[in-house]
């Protein structure tokens, strides 16, 4: 099976040859090409994966809906000013002149358009808009269908239980969640993704191009070979839509195991962090420690890259430092009178999530919370024990067990944890 993608010999419009032969400065040039290439079309799968949350958000909200106007009807629609009202209500924009913005970037990019493409600025009025997927009209862009292609390649891949993402080393460090270049390329074929192993390989090379993919040092370009490699897109991260506004902000890949929280990179200070909810309800910033010579840092995804040429993205080794003072076992959790006391909640997924990661083993506990998902408007908190998961007792698995029977099951999700008593 073959597209028309336009899958060739060259990579972002430059033309490798094997060996390469070109001198410093050439390579150089090559190399910022990319790297420039690499981060513009990183920014627009960014805006396209939020621009399509928020539209399936908008839908669960019925603000999407066919709407009458001078006895016409025009399906699947929303109003402007409503909208906004909805922006701020859910906490996505702090004015209705930051929301116009933030609307304005996707009417820009051509994710959304006023129905009778009368208007090119998005206004705080009673105006119809509507998402281009909804009514068949988005641009289909080669660049376009690699991103849709690496989508439907990810959630293919994390939906199922398989070997072919595991912790692997390469040059004696591990790396977790890794693809083998030559088992992908493997999968793909019998998957049907592409006819052969040439076409196969040129589409690795296309995701890593696009910010999809990456070596795990980020040092090698895509080869049907025993290379690692990781994806580094996180389709199912959580995004505001503030981000959208900010484009020095680089937004850091998240667990692929977990994928339910929101975090982002302060490219002012040297540290990660994400954002979560304290069981005092106060919100923090836990900072991951740095770790390497060259500028490493820790981060819940497993991703390293130590090379500019290929991606700016900083390089992630380990998960980020667990948020629990102490570990306690089962059986202290379930000691008549000790010091823990269970909890219920019950939290009903959105488009994106839960919005909640798990982390540690036997018994797992709470490692953020979104402040803005499902679980924090549950009560759920930091530091709280998984005891079950929609029934079943949880407390000798691991928190990949954890995480996949959540993603696994149904929508709406019935948990028991136990906190500490105050």
């Amino acid at each position: 099976m073959s597209d028309n993608s336009g899958y060739g010999n060259t990579a972002l419009g430059v033309t490798f040859s094997t060996p390469f032969k070109s001198n410093q400065k050439d390579m150089d040039s090559i190399a910022n090409t990319m790297q420039n290439k690499a981060e513009e079309l990183e920014r627009m799968a960014e805006v396209l994966i939020t621009g399509e949350q928020l539209r399936l958000r908008l839908h669960e909200g019925k603000v999407i809906k066919d709407r009458r106007h001078h006895l016409r009807t025009y399906p699947n629609c929303f109003v402007a000013k409503e909208l906004i009202d909805w922006l701020i209500e859910h906490k996505e924009a702090t004015d209705r002149d930051m929301a116009i913005k933030i609307m304005q970037k996707l009417l820009d990019q051509s994710i959304i358009h006023h129905v009778c493409d009368e208007h090119k600025e998005f206004k705080d009025m009673k105006l119809f808009y509507r998402f281009r997927k909804d009514d068949g009209t988005f641009p289909l862009d080669s660049e376009a269908k690699v991103f849709m292609r690496g989508q439907r390649i990810y959630e293919k891949l994390m939906n199922v239980e398989n070997s072919l993402i595991k912790t692997r080393e390469e040059d004696s460090i591990p790396y977790e969640r890794t693809l083998v270049a030559s088992e992908f390329i493997d999968w793909l074929l019998q998957e049907g993704e592409m006819a052969t192993r040439e076409e196969a390989e040129q589409l690795g090379r296309r995701l890593l191009e696009h910010g999809i993919i990456q070596h795990v040092t980020n040092k090698h370009y895509f080869s049907d070979g025993d290379l690692l490699f990781q994806f580094r897109t996180n389709f199912r991260r959580r995004r505001r839509l503030m981000e959208l506004l900010n484009e020095r902000t680089r937004v850091i890949p998240e667990s692929h195991d977990s994928p339910f929280c929101l975090r982002k990179q302060n490219m002012e200070g040297s540290t990660n962090s994400f954002l979560s909810v304290s069981p005092t309800k106060e919100i923090k910033v836990l900072s991951a420690v740095r770790r390497s010579s060259m500028s490493s840092s820790c981060g819940s995804s497993g991703y390293y890259s130590s090379s500019p040429t290929l991606s700016s993205s900083p390089p992630v080794l380990c998960n980020p430092k667990s948020v629990l003072k102490r570990q306690v076992s089962p059986e202290e959790l379930q000691s008549p009178g000790g010091l823990f006391i269970k909890k219920t909640f019950t939290i009903i997924g959105d488009a994106v999530g839960w919005g909640f990661v798990v982390r540690g083993n036997k018994p797992c506990h709470i490692q953020a919370v979104d402040p803005s998902g499902p679980a924090a408007a549950a009560g759920m908190k930091v530091c709280q024990f998984v005891v079950s998961v929609n029934g079943l007792n949880v407390l000798n698995l691991d928190y990949r067990t954890v995480s996949n029977l959540i993603l696994t099951g149904p929508r709406t999700v019935v948990m028991e944890v136990m906190e500490e008593c105050q």
